[in-house]
């Protein structure tokens, strides 16, 4: 076994918020284990100026979407970057959308992405998961907004987990958001999710979701309507809510699966005592410059901490972002969220990620005995923040 050590300004071992300052982090170089860490007491010891982090948690991506790098317009609203997904998503062939699918998957495990929780809907980036390094979950993800398409579209998805299980895949069906499919739809494929134990759901990405739910107007109802599709019934009520209902209507309440709510911009106090009541394992990812690209809005931070939701981090899609860079993410919620001390965003960004997998044994803190990898972060500010000048780099 051969030791190796590194030392730097700040450790985010993750077991508190708070670092150890001018730390060390001993690690077995030939599987990455973790031994220990500590204040270092040597003098003569080379202290990185920066920080030194577990390696990150990317909880919601579309990694079969990256040949849409660069291709879409901002500030289009999501009726408006519906359009554009629907005009430009299968502009590339299998073996592009393989390929950059590779590239980017890469770039992010050298910036230190350990995991990553995936979207498919086709199997374009399943070998390429397959083989990585990094740990992935795929979450195989169903539309139709026409109730008859129901059995159709759950005995495609059937077929397409299988294909993801003969890889080696963790791999299960997940719904999309309400403004995609049917209630049929939404209930059939959010029982199968959890029969596998999980779901990754779009909840309450914009005012126009609310809209189309609350009152049935608004531009994401108008796109429905112009383009010949079915809509969800009007409730009067948050989108989430709805989802809440279709959960019933598929399997008997409480939820003790893994269920995460991406993206939270609408999200409201009453929501969050609904979903609490009836799940037990519930997290919420936050995708700020996703957020932004699209309508340039962001989740209520502050009342998500008043509540201490398991909040996580992830990139989105090249789609409607211009990196998959977890950094800046973090760097655009301190940004904007300067209160929130460095250890919590990076525990968002590690640790809770790796609860939502079921992988928090291995990954999401630098405790000894875990591999979770160890990036390095630089370009903190005076007072070791990040700033949009950061950047992470993987050492182990």
């Amino acid at each position: 076994m051969g030791i190796k050590r590194i030392a730097a300004k700040y450790i985010y071992t993750l077991e508190s918020f708070e670092p150890i300052r001018n730390g060390f982090v001993e690690y077995d170089e030939d599987n990455g284990r973790i031994i220990r860490t500590g204040i270092s007491e040597d003098p003569s010891e080379d202290i990185i100026d920066g920080a030194l982090v577990p390696g990150f948690v990317n909880t919601h991506c579309h990694v079969e979407l990256s040949h849409l790098h660069g291709k879409f317009y901002k500030g289009s609203g999501m009726a408006g970057f519906i359009d554009q997904i629907n005009a430009l998503r299968d502009w590339a062939g299998f073996d592009v959308k393989e390929r950059l699918a590779q590239e980017w998957m890469d770039k992010m495990w050298n910036d230190g992405v350990s995991a990553m929780a995936d979207i498919s809907n086709d199997d374009s980036s399943f070998a390429v998961k397959a083989s990585h390094k990094m740990y992935t979950r795929t979450f195989l993800e169903v539309f139709g907004s026409e109730p008859e398409m129901c059995d159709g579209v759950m005995a495609d998805v059937a077929a397409l987990n299988a294909l993801a299980e003969d890889k080696g895949l963790d791999a299960a069906p997940t719904p999309h958001s309400c403004y995609t499919m049917s209630p049929q739809l939404l209930s059939a494929s959010a029982g199968a999710g959890l029969d596998k134990g999980y779901i990754s759901y779009h909840s309450q990405e914009s005012q126009e979701e609310e809209e189309l739910l609350v009152s049935g107007s608004g531009a994401m109802y108008e796109n429905r309507v112009r383009n010949g599709m079915s809509t969800p019934p009007v409730t009067g009520e948050s989108s989430l809510k709805y989802f809440i209902a279709r959960l019933k209507d598929a399997r008997p309440a409480p939820y003790d699966q893994h269920i995460l709510l991406v993206h939270n911009v609408c999200l409201k106090q009453d929501d969050i005592d609904q979903a609490k009541k009836v799940m037990n394992n519930v997290y919420w990812a936050v995708c700020p410059l996703s957020n932004i690209f699209i309508h340039n809005a962001l989740p209520p931070i502050p009342l998500m901490r008043r509540n201490s939701l398991a909040i996580t981090v992830g990139t989105d899609s090249l789609s409607s972002n211009d990196d998959l860079s977890m950094i800046k993410e973090l760097a655009c919620l301190h940004a904007n969220f300067p209160e929130v001390p460095m250890g919590e965003l990076f525990t968002w960004a590690c640790l809770n990620g790796a609860r939502f997998l079921s992988k928090e044994s291995v990954l999401g803190s630098l405790e000894s005995g875990k591999c979770p990898g160890i990036v390095l972060v630089k370009g903190l500010d005076d007072q070791g923040n990040i700033t949009e000048k950061s950047v992470s780099e993987r050492l182990m």
